[in-house]
Parts: structure tokens; C-alpha cells; sequence
């Protein structure tokens, strides 16, 4: 593989991300927060080795319960963008984590997966999923064994999982690292997707409407729109415009 592998970390809010980074690193580099007021989409940059492999980890704020409302819109897009441009400046993405609980799947659960595997990176990104706080699990993998066929049904597809606790004191804690090692060297970074451009964008500024509860009107739209893409995000006009327009075609291509 030819540079770092480039991982975006993703899930609810205390389902231990920030442990996660730790766990692969093999030392404290994050610190772990029960903040639930962090901005959908904002990201969080780690440089790390798993056995010799270097990785570069975005460590992201997802969804939360309930999901994203009319004010958290425009800074969703923002820091999505700044997200992708950064992985852009890289070379993209070649691998998803979806980090969850060991318990019930939600529809936090299920939104969070749609909104980074489907309007983020357009299905095109294998996803790893990391099933955490497996502590009182004699054997942790048991957990996979009586749970794979739920989390298929619940539409959540992965190219490999690693069953683990993130709390350092834990007789569990080396294995789960060496099952987190295992997971990420499954991959070997090749086909790394990057976004583009105007598609790309214009998706996810639809996509993002999907997420929205209580009262959409307060959306921007229009000119509206165009300027908060220019001074939000640092399009030019051009750009802007012509993200309007592919947004528009979609729309008109849309049967109602």
C-alpha cells in the first residue's frame, strides 16, 4: 500500500470513539468526552500505527438522538466539506469504522450508518464495524456469533468487525487490540475513493435534509443557499452556482 491507510471513525456519542483511538494507538492520544453537543460532521485528526502500519483517523461527531435539527444543517455541510477536502488533500478514503454498543440497535444507530456509508461516501467506502463495551462477554466474539444475523436485517452491511472493550484495566483489553489490528490490516488501502467535486456535495446537501426532525422550513434555500455554500464553506460564486444547478437537475429527475 502506498502511503497511510485513511480511516474515518464514526458513531454515536458515547459509544467510546475516542477509547477506540486509544485502543489502536496503544496509549492515551484521546481524550474521551460524554459531550453531546459537538457539531454533526465535525472531525477530529490522529496520526497512528497499527503494528507498524501507519494510519491516519478522523475521529467524527455523529447523529445524535434526537437527530439533526434546522439549526445544525449549514454546520453539518461546513465541517463535511472541511472533512473532505482534508481527505482529498490525502489521497481520500479507503476504510469506514462504525463503532456501536453491544446492545439493541436504534435508529440513531441506523441513521448514522445511512448518513456516513450512504450520502457521505456514496457506498463506495468498505465499512469495519466495532462492536464495543463487551466487557461482562466471557469470550467477546461471542457477541457476533448471536447477533450477525440482526445486524443484517437492520440493513447494516461490513467488510469485517472486531468485538471489543475500550477500558484499559480490562483482562480483554490486549486482545481487543489485536482484534482492532486484524480488522484494519484486512484492508490494504487499495481503490481509495475521493469525492468529487459539485456531485458530491450537491448529494450531501440533499442527503442532509433526510436527518432533519421537527420543522424543515427554516432550511436555506435558493440564493440563500448559494451564499451560505460561499461564505460558509469558501466556494466561489461559480462553484456554488453550479452546485445549485446539479441540485435543481436532481430534483427535476426525481419522481414525486
Amino acid at each position: 500500500m502506498d502511503g497511510p491507510l485513511n480511516v474515518i471513525l464514526f458513531g454515536e456519542t458515547g459509544v467510546g470513539k475516542s477509547s477506540i483511538v486509544n485502543l489502536i494507538a496503544g496509549q492515551n492520544v484521546a481524550k474521551t468526552s460524554q459531550n453531546v453537543n459537538g457539531c454533526t460532521m465535525k472531525a477530529t485528526e490522529y496520526r497512528l500505527k497499527a503494528r507498524q502500519m501507519p494510519i491516519n483517523i478522523w475521529d467524527t461527531v455523529g447523529l445524535e438522538e434526537p437527530e439533526m435539527g434546522v439549526n445544525g444543517y449549514l454546520p453539518a455541510i461546513e465541517k463535511a466539506y472541511a472533512l473532505i477536502q482534508r481527505l482529498r488533500e490525502v489521497g481520500g478514503v479507503n476504510l469506514l469504522l462504525f463503532c456501536i454498543r453491544g446492545n439493541r440497535i436504534t435508529t440513531t444507530t441506523q441513521s448514522n450508518y445511512r448518513l456516513f456509508y450512504e450520502v457521505l461516501c456514496g457506498k463506495q467506502v468498505p465499512v469495519g464495524l466495532v462492536i464495543t463495551h463487551l466487557e461482562r462477554e466471557v469470550n467477546m466474539e461471542d457477541w457476533w456469533v448471536r447477533n450477525e444475523k440482526s445486524i443484517e436485517k437492520y440493513g447494516i452491511k461490513c467488510a469485517g468487525h472486531a468485538c471489543v472493550t475500550g477500558l484499559p484495566d480490562n483482562g480483554k483489553y490486549a486482545k481487543s487490540r489485536e482484534a482492532m489490528c486484524d480488522l484494519l490490516h484486512q484492508h490494504d488501502g487499495s481503490g481509495r475513493y475521493i469525492m468529487p467535486e459539485g456531485d458530491w456535495l450537491a448529494r450531501l446537501i440533499m442527503g442532509l435534509k433526510a436527518f432533519l426532525t421537527g420543522d424543515k422550513i427554516g432550511i436555506p434555500r435558493g440564493k440563500n443557499l448559494e451564499r451560505a455554500l460561499v461564505k460558509r464553506c469558501g466556494l466561489d460564486a461559480g462553484a456554488a452556482q453550479r452546485i445549485m444547478e446539479t441540485m435543481k437537475e436532481s430534483e427535476l429527475a426525481t419522481p414525486n
